[in-house]
């Protein structure tokens, strides 16, 4: 899954894809580099990220949406916490909703995904994106995402989202600690267990820059490359179904290999 942030401020490109017609030529070139899907976001939520209107997310998703249609071949999946936001992205040719806040914000979503039938990611977020890495940590991290992603599941299969709908995503980086992002990547299995296919997105994040840190300074979001590869590597060996990453042609090259561990099948038709 290739990420495209039409956002003036996410941690990695914020900024960077703005213009409608820039953010459709870098989906265009992550289809070509080997994306299956495109996950398309019109506000940030990064720690300490601010909210924006639904307005305001719609007039970043809207042109970007548009401008693909009949063009992209791959499923886009729009990111956002709004039922109002995604209902509207599905009309605009949006096959996948993802919330990140896995149904807390607005739980209508899950009426959306039910009513058009889409696959629905439900992400666990302990806390809000402008506090949860301020806040305290659970004290047992995979307790408190089982928890909280059983829950997220109960409301979306109580509003008729089917079980073959729903994807579910630990959250990486959303109010947990740096070392608990690794506890939780090491037991993917344990969230396999509830029967759902996994997400995944490790891409450029906190943990991975104070990680590779040198001289007391994390490593910025563009030299966190091969940090990436090595959790999307352990992800996919570990049960991951989808990676979310920003560097798609690197990646597939990752996933490809790392598909031949996981998968013998694959090594006895090369």
């Amino acid at each position: 899954m290739g990420v495209l942030n039409v956002t003036p401020d996410s941690f990695s490109d914020g900024g960077k894809f703005l213009d409608a017609g820039r953010a459709a030529e870098h989906a265009m070139a992550m289809q070509f580099a080997g994306a299956d899907l495109l996950d398309i976001g019109g506000e940030s939520t990064r720690p300490g990220s601010r909210e924006v209107e639904a307005s305001e997310e719609l007039e970043r998703l809207l042109p970007v949406l548009e401008g693909l249609r009949g063009h992209l071949a791959i499923p886009i999946s729009v990111d956002t916490r709004r039922a109002a936001v995604a209902e509207l992205a599905v009309r605009a040719g949006a096959e996948i909703i993802n919330d990140v806040s896995g149904l807390k914000n607005d739980p209508r979503i899950a009426d959306v995904a039910a009513r058009w039938r889409v696959p629905l990611i439900l992400m666990h977020m302990r806390g809000e994106p402008r506090t949860m890495q301020k806040a305290g940590f659970a004290r047992d991290a995979l307790k408190d995402v089982v928890a909280g992603l059983r829950k997220s599941v109960s409301i979306a299969r109580k509003a008729g989202v089917a079980k073959l709908q729903i994807i579910l995503d630990p959250g990486i980086g959303f109010g947990k600690s740096f070392a608990q992002n690794y506890e939780l990547l090491e037991k993917l299995p344990r969230l396999g267990k509830l029967g759902y296919p996994l997400l995944v997105g490790t891409s450029r994040k906190g943990f991975l820059g104070a990680t590779l840190a040198r001289d007391g300074k994390p490593a910025p979001p563009e030299d966190r490359i091969w940090g990436t590869a090595a959790t999307v590597t352990a992800s996919i060996l570990n049960g991951a179904h989808i990676v979310r990453v920003h560097d798609v042609a690197e990646m597939v090259q990752v996933a490809r290999i790392a598909d031949c561990f996981a998968n013998p099948g694959l090594r006895r038709s090369l």
